[in-house]
């Protein structure tokens, strides 16, 4: 890619179109906003003449209501990627084996080989079952999944938490999208480092504010080797601001859920293949993705090629939005049959 070109939605890791007259259903975000967010970040304004403290002492309160751990648990981080890399820091070393799950992000083999370690791929419909602890200096899960978009059962997830404990194991949760269901955390736990995106749910993810979560030892190592100051005034603001919002998150939660069945049963209908979705992100089997992709470009919509992640040669991954514009995105593909 030419160097002074702007990346489409192609090319960006995350998804997001750089064509802001496109209807954006590539990006995994919340198209919703807590009402307020823009005097909280202006109001922040007046603080950025100096330094403030770096206990980020109310951030990590509302954090810890919001997974259900102590405050003393919380590590502020600067979004979720970089969670992933300080979390690997502290507990991979050259030549050490990982455990990912397949398919998924490509930040987290990036960040293992940064690391000097060596990711193993799982399944992740059976990593679960197929994984062995004991074989790997660290093991990460994403839940509910990217780009699948299915969560484990509350259940198997503990079992497996208990194997790891035993085996010594650090189990590192990317839990970027819980917040669109009502699944519990599994922050808290020893052994566990829940890694969460603030921004995600409440729909700024620009904004790069996010934590991770772990008790004891593995926590202190955390909060030994993160970046001094690592968020801003305002992302600190607006985050602690968004933690607070249990009504937004309510109402967010029940929509995903309704439209996230209306959008699967009608994908269903028009002989797409949805793999079964927990959160915001649905993915989907198409018979000819470009020509896909194509018709709903063309409708004014933006959705992620799927064949970016690795094992997905005819995939395409959209993210619930409000109700009006997944049903014009549903006509839209319609045409596309």
């Amino acid at each position: 890619m030419d160097s002074g070109s702007i990346p489409d939605v192609d090319h960006v890791s995350h998804g997001g179109t750089a064509d802001h007259t496109l209807i954006d259903f590539s990006l995994g975000s919340n198209p919703e906003r807590p009402a307020g967010l823009a005097s909280v970040y202006e109001s922040a304004l007046s603080t950025s003449r100096r330094y403030a403290l770096d206990d980020y002492a109310a951030f990590r309160v509302e954090a810890a209501a919001y997974v259900g751990c102590e405050p003393q648990h919380i590590v502020p981080a600067a979004g979720v990627v970089e969670a992933i890399r300080l979390a690997l820091g502290v507990t991979v070393s050259p030549g050490d084996t990982v455990a990912i799950p397949a398919p998924c992000c490509g930040e987290y083999a990036r960040e293992i080989r940064l690391q000097g370690g060596i990711p193993v791929e799982i399944s992740h419909e059976s990593m679960l079952a197929d994984t062995d602890p004991q074989e790997h200096a660290a093991i990460i899960l994403s839940n509910p999944g990217n780009p699948t978009g299915a969560a484990y059962p509350t259940e198997e997830l503990r079992s497996f938490v208990c194997e790891c404990q035993y085996a010594e194991t650090p189990l590192l949760v990317d839990e970027s999208y819980l917040g669109f269901t009502d699944l519990p955390s599994v922050a808290g736990l020893d052994g566990v480092i829940a890694l969460h995106s603030v921004t995600n749910v409440f729909g700024v993810p620009a904004l790069r504010a996010g934590f991770a979560a772990a008790t004891g030892e593995l926590g202190d190592r955390l909060d030994r080797a993160r970046c001094t100051w690592v968020l801003s005034a305002p992302a600190v603001e607006v985050a602690t601001y968004c933690l607070k919002q249990t009504d937004f998150l309510a109402e967010t939660r029940d929509r995903v859920k309704a439209e996230r069945q209306k959008v699967t049963s009608a994908l269903r209908e028009l002989g797409y293949d949805p793999y079964p979705a927990d959160s915001s992100l649905v993915l989907f089997r198409a018979p000819d993705v470009d020509y896909t992709l194509e018709v709903a470009r063309s409708h004014g919509f933006a959705l992620r090629d799927a064949r970016f992640y690795e094992g997905l040669d005819s995939h395409i991954r959209m993210n619930v939005r409000r109700p009006h514009e997944n049903d014009q995105l549903l006509d839209a593909l319609a045409e596309a049959t």
